[in-house]
């Protein structure tokens, strides 16, 4: 039996285990008092004073070395993070593990990871794993598909095993909140897998379903809840179910549930939970509001970062930037599809649900096998689209960012980001969806003028993924917006020269020729300098208003007719010398 197990009775069965003490229905929980401590995030003892009067005493450290990883010494320890990237923080940090083995999990839980075919611990895992069975409060940023779920699930399920069994009316040992239903729904697949064998029960509570089928798991009593926050707080508020016994509290996308404006309600549930709980705190990005909403829930936390702290993409993922306009990007995508399409899963980002709606009509009026998920879809409707795609029946999948975090859904090969996301955290979060549990993938992004703000940070992405960076994205980067056709548009300069000059007419619109070519070549840029019609008025400074026009002659000059006029126009002119090119 694992040193984890404290089940008497049947080994295999966490319900077989007798309860040492109940649980009332004052404060938290029952009577007597923690023997667990709590410091604040900086390691000083926590200004504030825990009331721990009524709450029954449980276990959570778990943790014994294994003989294997004791013997590894402060170098070989070292190395190893090195290697694989791992950074951490803290004070008394365990050493990582370095096979399944060396964690110490009970047999049916290792079972349960040969079944999955897992050949050792990802990086997360191995330092993850080992801080987690500790007991200590933990913070783990990692990229998506880097095994997270696991890093948090398997010591929750050690952790239940180790608690009193439920008394009726008592709520869960393990709540877990995260930000949208799918990623709850995927997480409760995983605690269902790894749990059935010690009858660990769990569910999942989300919005947009009938309340009836949840209400009953609740008052039937589970061990392990999933919830998303807002229909969390209608349960609670209902009296369906209560926070008295959860002493094991995750917040999975911690980064992801700030941006979509849960932190009232995140504040809400964790207020009814005991304050001795251990707090897990996960999440794939590290920006200012996550680390503050940190350091009011966790009390001398450990910290484990995977890869570096500064945002970053899967380098196992290929990234190709297009940069392109509007109006080409369904003939782009369409003839994107017919040179990938091979019967893999296609999963494509829109910014809109009517943008997602549109173009997944258009695409299958075009005889394309697609399905779109997005809010405003029933939950019945998203589960079917997410199983079809899921089986490769509709290979093509259209989503808004509802998608974009968590789904882990195997042989992704290609992301399409048809629209730029808002922020370059959802965009390494889309991308997260091929090129996961070590499989490679591709993803490709249209990029348009309006998306130019964006492009200096994502050519440091890419670079740092040792991605190829486009001359037109190079460009955008410096300042210069795109021409409509995806060329390279600018080089400004601010010069003020006394000249003459004229215009010319062409099919291919307005042009302010400059008679001065001498001057430009002596500034390097050759007789091609062009002045656009449109920025006339910010390009130019005239000290006196042009004479009529008279034409002069008509010719045809590259397969262009071209018909000038001459206007005397002797004026300090500020010249914005661009090199323009138009659809």
């Amino acid at each position: 039996m694992s040193r984890y197990d404290s089940r008497s009775g049947d080994p295999t069965s966490y319900r077989d285990r007798k309860s040492d003490s109940g649980f009332g229905v004052t404060g938290y929980g029952g009577s007597g008092r923690s023997s667990s401590s709590k410091k604040d995030y900086d390691g000083a003892e926590s200004p504030r004073k825990f009331d721990l009067d009524g709450l029954t005493p449980f276990e959570k450290n778990f943790y014994v070395e294994s003989p294997e990883v004791e013997r590894m010494s402060e170098k070989e320890v070292e190395e190893y993070r090195q290697r694989r990237e791992i950074t951490i923080e803290g004070r008394d940090v365990p050493k990582p593990i370095k096979s399944f083995r060396d964690t110490g999990f009970p047999e049916y839980v290792l079972e349960e990871v040969t079944k999955a075919g897992f050949v050792e611990p990802t990086p997360i895992q191995a330092q993850g794993w080992p801080m987690a069975l500790k007991g200590r409060d933990l913070i783990g940023i990692a990229e998506t598909g880097s095994g997270k779920t696991l890093a948090y699930l398997l010591p929750a399920i050690v952790h239940v095993n180790a608690q009193p069994i439920l008394s009726p009316g008592d709520g869960p040992i393990v709540l877990v909140l995260a930000p949208t239903r799918e990623l709850a729904v995927q997480i409760q697949q995983e605690a269902t897998k790894f749990g059935s064998s010690s009858k660990i029960k769990s569910t999942c509570i989300y919005g947009g379903v009938p309340k009836g089928p949840q209400v009953r798991d609740l008052q039937r009593g589970v061990e392990i809840v999933i919830a998303t926050p807002g229909r969390l707080i209608d349960m609670i508020e209902s009296h369906h179910t209560n926070l008295r016994r959860v002493t094991y509290l995750v917040l999975d996308e911690a980064d992801r549930m700030l941006d979509m404006g849960f932190d009232p309600q995140i504040r809400k549930i964790v207020s009814q939970i005991r304050p001795d709980r251990q707090t897990l705190y996960w999440s794939a990005t590290w920006p200012k509001e996550v680390e503050q909403l940190a350091r009011q829930f966790l009390y001398n936390p450990y910290k484990v970062i995977i890869g570096s702290p500064d945002l970053k993409a899967n380098h196992a993922i290929r990234q190709i930037v297009d940069i392109i306009t509007e109006n080409q990007k369904y003939n782009k995508l369409v003839k994107l599809l017919e040179d990938i399409m091979d019967g893999s899963r296609i999963l494509i980002f829109m910014d809109t649900k009517k943008g997602c709606d549109q173009i997944t009509r258009q695409l299958r009026m075009d005889g394309w096998p697609a399905l779109s998920i997005h809010g405003d879809k029933s939950q019945a409707e998203r589960d079917w689209v997410l199983s079809e795609f899921k089986a490769g029946k509709s290979p093509i999948m259209t989503a808004t960012d509802v998608a974009a975090r968590g789904l882990d859904v195997k042989d992704v090969k290609f992301v399409i980001n048809y629209d730029f996301p808002g922020s370059l955290e959802d965009y390494v979060h889309r991308i997260g969806r091929t090129g996961r549990a070590g499989a490679k993938g591709t993803a490709y992004t249209f990029f348009t003028a309006a998306n130019a703000r964006f492009a200096k940070e994502l050519i440091a992405l890419l670079e740092e993924a040792g991605q190829k960076v486009s001359p037109e994205l190079a460009a955008m980067g410096r300042g210069a917006p795109p021409p409509p056709s995806g060329q390279l548009v600018w080089t400004l300069e601010k010069i003020f020269l006394d000249t003459s000059w004229w215009f010319s007419r062409s099919r291919s619109g307005l042009w302010w020729r400059s008679s001065v070519e001498l001057i430009h070549d002596d500034l390097g840029y050759g007789n091609d300098i062009v002045f656009c019609s449109e920025n006339r008025k910010n390009l130019t400074e005239p000290l006196h208003q042009p004479g009529p026009a008279r034409p002069v002659n008509s010719e045809f000059n590259g397969g262009m007719e071209t018909t000038e006029y001459t206007q005397p126009y002797h004026s300090r002119l500020l010249f914005g010398l661009t090199r323009k090119t138009f659809e």
